[in-house]
């Protein structure tokens, strides 16, 4: 007999979530972790940044009570303290995974895991080199790290990964970041709020490169207001450290500069963490990296599944948890799991503004040839419930098939859209058409009214602009 029916290796929201589901299906269930149970989303990424990026929009706005008739004299923050309720948050989460471990009835076992053969249809798994567990099934979720580039790799004081520029001993007085995808803004975003020199560069020609063009371009105009520097089509073609300082070549367009900064954070991209895993030892295919399979999750090796980030892009929690419970639900049978539509999959950039989109992207849609093609826009400029708020900046877009009516993508730019994307991608899930989405009756006065705006707009029907 098996030790288990599932084992996971790595007990992020991929991880720990598929975990969970297992046990519920009645499954014996382990998972092996080495570090810390939630993963790199909840101890480092996703959760504490959420934290600090609330702090900063707090300063923003105590340094803009005028516009709101009051007055606060001598405002200031305690940067250790702001640092400190980033960690206490993700710490209290990380102890709410080990509590849904228990509460599941799934064993935790902590070290590293490696594959170490099969025999018949159990798999081997060795822990630490000792511990051996004999399974079923095995999903390797083991995420991914921050990527490095040559000559610019991370030392932890000068040069940050998002690990070190989470938690700072200080607040640096000029940075420079590197990567202008989702983390490396939101990273921009809270330090230029925080009262720090901003620069940015991008090798792209725009920044938040996966996102509409439009939108790109309207978060490049309102981060430059704020004083974000932003460099694309430009690469840093090397650093050279001082004791409390960088200096780094940037280069554009033929032309290089040298420009000083306290501090780097490097935010281009990551790499999944597949070293010492054994997959050698298997059929598991590895292709530019990353984990390669099919819909369901599996991977070449019978028995072995991969989920979030140690596999194909995008590299989004929430997709990895979706993947975990689906890779279970189809390995016990259950007739209702699909699989996964990538177009359905939301993204969301929480810097100040916020960005938020599922589905294609109108260059992207035009490009397949196959969709007669109807955008429609709104402006929050007209809409009363941002303009009282007093976050008139931004936009609300949508893509939709003319012949058909689906919704093929909606990008959005503007206070709250990372709550308010669900509504399109539910219309997506559920195949609304641009009827179904009419026909709903949005509260007023909100944000999310805009969303139906936009709607009305792309079929000449809008009503309030």
């Amino acid at each position: 007999m098996a030790d288990y029916d599932m084992v996971v290796v790595g007990g992020g929201p991929g991880g720990y979530v598929a975990a969970i589901r297992s046990s519920q299906l009645g499954f014996k269930t382990a998972v092996v972790e080495k570090t810390h149970m939630g993963g790199i989303c909840l101890n480092w990424g996703c959760i504490p940044t959420k934290a600090l990026l609330r702090a900063s929009e707090i300063n923003h706005l105590l340094h803009n009570l005028d516009a709101f008739g009051f007055k606060a004299e001598k405002v200031s923050f305690d940067f250790k303290k702001v640092i400190q309720r980033s960690r206490a948050v993700a710490e209290q989460l990380a102890s709410g995974v080990s509590y849904l471990m228990k509460k599941n009835k799934v064993t935790v076992i902590e070290g590293e895991a490696q594959l170490a053969g099969r025999k018949g249809n159990e798999i081997d798994v060795m822990v630490n080199g000792k511990m051996s567990l004999k399974a079923l099934h095995v999903i390797l979720a083991t995420g991914a790290r921050a990527r490095a580039l040559p000559n610019l790799e991370p030392d932890g004081k000068l040069v940050w990964t998002y690990k070190e520029a989470m938690t700072p001993d200080k607040m640096p007085k000029s940075l420079l970041v590197i990567g202008s995808g989702a983390i490396g803004i939101e990273f921009a975003s809270f330090y230029r709020l925080m009262g720090a020199e901003v620069t940015v560069v991008e090798v792209l020609d725009r920044i938040l490169p996966a996102e509409d063009k439009e939108i790109s371009e309207i978060a490049r105009k309102s981060f430059e207001k704020q004083g974000i520097k932003i460099h694309t089509s430009a690469t840093v073609k090397g650093i050279k450290k001082e004791k409390d300082s960088v200096i780094a070549t940037l280069e554009s367009q033929g032309k290089s500069q040298d420009l000083k900064f306290d501090r780097v954070i490097l935010a281009v991209g990551i790499v999944a963490n597949i070293e010492n895993l054994g997959v050698e030892k298997t059929k598991v295919k590895v292709e530019k990296g990353h984990i390669v399979t099919n819909e369901w999750c599996a991977t070449d090796e019978p028995g072995i599944y991969a989920v979030g980030d140690v596999t194909s892009p995008p590299w989004l929690a929430h997709k990895a948890s979706h993947e975990g419970v689906l890779c279970v639900e189809k390995i016990k049978g259950l007739k209702t799991v699909h699989p996964m539509k990538k177009t359905n999959i939301p993204g969301c950039t929480y810097s100040y503004p916020q960005i938020a989109s599922v589905g294609l992207t109108e260059e992207a849609a035009k490009a397949l040839g196959k969709y007669e093609i109807k955008v429609g826009r709104f402006p929050l400029l007209a809409n009363g419930k941002a303009i009282a708020m007093g976050e008139p900046e931004g936009l609300i877009k949508t893509i939709f098939d003319g012949k058909t009516g689906e919704l093929l993508g909606a990008h959005m730019i503007g206070a709250e859209v990372t709550e308010m994307i669900q509504g399109f991608c539910l219309a997506k899930t559920l195949e609304a058409t641009e009827q179904e989405i009419i026909e709903t009756i949005f509260p007023h006065p909100t944000i999310s009214e805009s969303m139906h705006e936009a709607v009305l707009d792309a079929f000449g029907r809008v009503i309030h602009f």
